[in-house]
Formats: C-alpha cells, structure tokens, sequence
C-alpha cells in the first residue's frame, strides 16, 4: 500500500475511533499496517489495531479481551520507534493512558481511551502555521 493510502487509513481510522466507533477503526487501520514495510510504523498501526479492539472487547461486555488487547496494544505501540510523532500521535501519553487503565481493575462500560494528539510544530518566531501572512 503506497504511503499516501496509508496516511489516509489512518487518518479515517483515527476519526472513526474518536467518533466511538472501535470496530470500523480497526478495519479501516487493518489494511494500513498489512501494507506497511517499515517495522517501527507496522508497530504503531498494530498497536492502534490492538487499542481499537480493546473497546470492541469492551462493547461486548468482555473485560478479559479489553486486557488483552490493552497488554498487546501497549507492548506494540513500546517499539514505534518514533512513527506515532511522525504521525503527528503522543504515543507515550497513550501508553500512560493504558498503563492507568491496565492498574485498575477493567470495567468494560468505562470509556475508551483517548488518542492524544501532539501540537502542531510551530515555526521559527514561534507562530503556528498559518494561512494568514505575518504582520
């Protein structure tokens, strides 16, 4: 899968798993990963996979799987190898959101976890990017 269609699927992905809807971002990031070569993205992506069907885990009531897949999503996203910033992810954020999650005892109707997000970089003189020009 050429890279562009791979940004799209995760991007599709990650807006379906933060509309609620765990099983479609699992499909959607599935082909993503099955078409990735570089081993530190195909990390990232399984373990976005791993995170989503936790919460579909979850909907079905099964507390066991929602450990599982949080075990396996947090051992993934450990060797992204830096693809989640790239990616524009604050992957340790996550894995300390799943950490939290994984000290307590698992309740399948708490919410899912979310996907931080890191800021956009900002440019030299510190303004973000802009279409506006500098004054």
């Amino acid at each position: 899968m050429a890279a562009r269609d791979r940004r799209a699927a995760l991007g599709a992905g990650l807006e379906a798993y933060d509309r609620g809807d765990a099983f479609l971002a699992h499909e959607l990031l599935e082909p993503a990963w099955m078409g990735a070569r570089d081993l530190p993205e195909r990390e990232l992506l399984q373990g976005l996979i791993k995170l989503a069907a936790a919460f579909v885990h979850a909907a079905r009531g099964n507390a066991a799987g929602v450990t599982r897949n949080l075990d396996g999503a947090r051992a993934r996203l450990a060797s992204e190898g830096g693809a989640g910033a790239r990616a524009g992810l604050d992957v340790p954020a996550l894995n300390a959101a799943i950490e939290r999650r994984l000290a307590t005892p698992i309740d399948p109707a708490g919410p899912p976890i979310a996907i931080p997000r890191l800021a956009p970089e900002r440019p030299a003189g510190g303004r973000p990017f802009s279409s506006r020009p500098a004054r």
